[in-house]
């Protein structure tokens, strides 16, 4: 049979997308390769969310059409938010390209590769709800840790956001397939479940008339082997006190929260479509710190939005540094096409953006710095990811570090050699920047 390379760019919910259709490809009998440049076919799983990810969608999609114009590929297939986002305007402006199709044609994919080998052009758009969230996966992540998709779309609409356009109306899974899948993880060797949608804290609110993550999680405890439970991407206005005890008393969740804010500003976040005020988030804070001891909490935000004032930007400054996030990303704000922020007055000058979001940036690597200072001579666990041989050491992460977006801990290990996948203690003698250095205790 033919070999499919799959290249899945943007966020770990597109990558769930791509372990989807790795399943149905390996299924119909295609060889699946790692390097897509020994492939027949390549399918770019893309993004669409932001300019930058859009660009470097292109930008994969022109590589692979040399590789192609070399006779070393036969089809380029393009699938994700930037094909379900422009349609048929990529085939139009990307010639080498042999199919499009929008996420609810994702279940057809082996007949698309097919086709486009066979020397058909195809494009299909089918209605975005048939995107599948069930079924079986081909993990793409390290064997020990993987992403458990809960739900898909969003129903928030924020101003700056083309999520819903592309992704649709917000969709949750049924609880006991999202177990099911969970156990299917950990038999094949998962020790740390991520679990992710676009607006995680709102599971279960559209299929059990309430928010049900809770209950979720606490399903997910119980199902021995799993050792880790991360949450990430909890809208503010849903994160209740349930959540937040179940969190707490529950040993497999890790003490870490991916709360994403965007702004403080009450007047900027009533124009992105979002609630609450620099006050009101300061409490929240607060009360999370409160009700969960030691956590670590992760963090966005959007520089230079519509209208964004001096002033705004110097509450922003203040609010990062009163909350003492241990981790965040801040970005400048990139204007959508078909967003209401996209039309509204007082769009801020580009560089402007930037350079708020370096200030953000250059603030919080000082706070990290600090919190790095702070863990030297404590003892944290550290899930094993492999061995640097440039640096001579192994590595891993901590309950504190999300895979993909936080840092790393670098560790010696005089006694053994501590296998990938292994939960191992680690006493943390140093830094490097935001990396944390140690050794392995037994």
């Amino acid at each position: 049979m033919p070999s499919v390379g799959i290249v899945s760019l943007g966020c770990a919910k597109n990558r769930v997308d791509a372990e989807l259709m790795m399943f149905q490809l390996n299924k119909a009998g295609f060889q699946l390769k790692e390097d897509p440049a020994m492939a027949d076919a390549v399918i770019v799983n893309t993004c669409g969310f932001i300019e930058s990810a859009k660009q470097e969608s292109i930008d994969e999609i022109l590589e692979l059409a040399e590789l192609k114009k070399e006779g070393k590929i036969k089809a380029i297939i393009v699938t994700g938010c930037l094909a379900e986002r422009y349609n048929s305007e990529i085939m139009k402006e990307l010639s080498e390209v042999d199919a499009v199709i929008g996420i609810g044609k994702n279940a057809d994919i082996a007949q698309v590769v097919q086709q486009a080998l066979d020397g058909n052009k195809i494009e299909a758009f089918p209605d975005k709800l048939n995107l599948p969230l069930d079924g079986g996966r081909v993990q793409s992540t390290e064997q020990h840790w993987a992403y458990l998709k809960v739900a898909d779309g969003c129903d928030n609409c924020c101003t700056y956001c083309a999520i819903p356009l592309i992704r649709g109306r917000f969709r949750s899974r049924k609880m006991e397939t999202i177990v099911e899948e969970a156990q299917r993880l950990v038999k094949n060797g998962v020790k740390e479940i991520n679990v992710i949608a676009q607006d995680t804290t709102r599971y279960g609110e559209d299929n059990y008339g309430k928010l049900m993550l809770p209950e979720l999680l606490r399903r997910l405890c119980k199902i021995e082997g799993l050792q880790w439970i991360r949450i990430l991407y909890c809208y503010p206005d849903r994160l209740t006190d349930e959540l937040l005890d179940t969190i707490r008393e529950e040993e497999k969740i890790v003490k870490y929260i991916d709360l994403p804010l965007q702004h403080c500003d009450g007047k900027i976040l009533r124009a992105m479509n979002r609630r609450g005020d620099k006050e009101s988030l300061l409490r929240l804070v607060q009360h999370i710190r409160e009700k969960i001891p030691g956590v670590v909490l992760r963090t966005t935000l959007i520089t230079g939005f519509p209208g964004e004032s001096d002033e705004d930007f110097e509450e922003l400054s203040d609010f990062v540094a009163k909350t003492g996030f241990e981790r965040l990303g801040c970005f400048a704000y990139s204007r959508e096409e078909d967003t209401p922020a996209a039309l509204m007055e007082d769009q801020i000058d580009e560089e402007i953006k930037n350079r708020r979001a370096e200030i953000i940036t250059e603030q919080e690597a000082l706070i990290m710095d600090s919190w790095c200072e702070q863990q030297i001579g404590t003892e944290i666990d550290v899930l094993v990811d492999g061995f640097d041989r440039y640096a001579d050491c192994f590595f891993g992460r901590s309950p504190y570090d999300a895979p993909e977006v936080d840092p790393c801990v670098f560790f010696t290990a005089p006694e053994r050699k501590p296998r990938s996948g292994e939960i191992v203690r680690v006493r943390i003698t140093d830094h490097i920047d935001c990396d944390l250095t140690g050794e392995m205790v037994e």
